[in-house]
């Protein structure tokens, strides 16, 4: 196998020269097709969900756990376990296994299964889309011990809402992307905050700048990345745009930024999941100056969402995603 790599290596950069494409091609012709680059050393082992699979990395880029299915939000757990929404179910995966510790199923009256995620309070945050979208609280038990209707001022299942997280505060953040809305709700399903996205900075509702991502800073400010419209932004206190990132800034490496994590150094980490070029990464880094500082490439996966789970060897913490 050893001698059938480097026989296929070799025969692509004799191919490449052969064929007069110069050295950038046979630098490219000599690239992993599943790796991290960085020119400031960056390395970060890494879940992503999406369309195709789901797909754990260590810091090398090897693959070292992976489940088939179609996942929308996913992280790994403190312990190991990892922790899914996928095929319409949330599921926690022991440690390098298939084995599954727990599962909740979507409700039979709606028709996908969005946000997971697992609460301080041991409950799991989902997001079921469908004729009664709602954000559950699901305990240990199965039993549900939140409920909160949600208004995503669409009849369309799927673009009814992502990423929901809940807050410090008590209430809940839910972006919805036909709405062009991030809206805010009390448990009891009061709309206490909208952050429209229909802007003029943001052609309006013309470029579908659809909010995807919303995370809360811990300077209290919001973090959106808008898929459709190829933007990230964040809106201070009074919905204010503070900052905002477009193709322009990253060599059009956005495609359809749908997950995102924002990083301990204020870095961001955004998913490209309509991304298909090979020469583009499929996940991405840049800092608050817009300087891409890390990329994550790879032939076939879809990055739905990500969890970046350590940095050079040191688990990241806090995850704001």
């Amino acid at each position: 196998m050893i001698a059938t790599c480097t026989i296929r290596k070799v025969s692509c950069i004799c191919l490449a020269l052969m064929l007069g494409l110069g050295a950038s091609a046979v630098q490219a012709a000599d690239k992993a097709p599943i790796r991290q680059e960085s020119a400031t050393g960056i390395t970060h082992a890494l879940l992503i969900t999406g369309s195709t699979g789901t797909y754990l990395f260590d810091e090398s880029s090897n693959l070292i756990w992976e489940t088939p299915g179609y996942s929308r939000d996913g992280y790994v757990l403190e312990n190991g376990n990892i922790l899914l929404s996928i095929d319409d179910t949330a599921r926690e995966y022991a440690q390098g296994s298939q084995t599954v510790l727990w599962s909740y199923k979507l409700s039979p009256v709606n028709k996908e299964l969005g946000t997971v995620y697992r609460l301080e309070n041991g409950n799991t945050l989902v997001v079921e889309r469908g004729s009664e979208p709602r954000i559950l609280e699901v305990a240990p038990d199965g039993s549900i011990a939140v409920a909160v209707p949600l208004q995503p001022d669409t009849d369309n299942d799927h673009m009814q809402t992502r990423m929901a997280r809940k807050l410090p505060n008590g209430n809940y953040l839910a972006p919805h992307l036909l709405a062009f809305k991030v809206k805010e709700y009390t448990p009891e399903g009061k709309v206490v905050r909208e952050i429209p996205t229909d802007l003029p900075l943001f052609g309006n509702r013309d470029d579908h700048s659809w909010p995807f991502t919303a995370i809360l800073l811990p300077n209290g400010n919001i973090h959106v990345n808008l898929t459709h419209g190829n933007r990230v932004a964040e809106f201070g206190p009074d919905n204010e745009v503070v900052w905002y990132l477009d193709n322009s800034h990253v060599g059009g490496r956005l495609s359809d930024p749908c997950g995102g994590q924002r990083m301990p150094n204020n870095n961001m980490v955004i998913c490209s999941y309509a991304q298909k070029d090979p020469d583009m990464p499929k996940v991405f880094e840049v800092t608050r100056e817009k300087e891409v500082v890390w990329e994550f490439f790879h032939p076939t996966a879809r990055a739905h969402e990500v969890h970046i789970i350590t940095t050079n060897g040191k688990r990241v913490s806090p995850i704001m995603r």
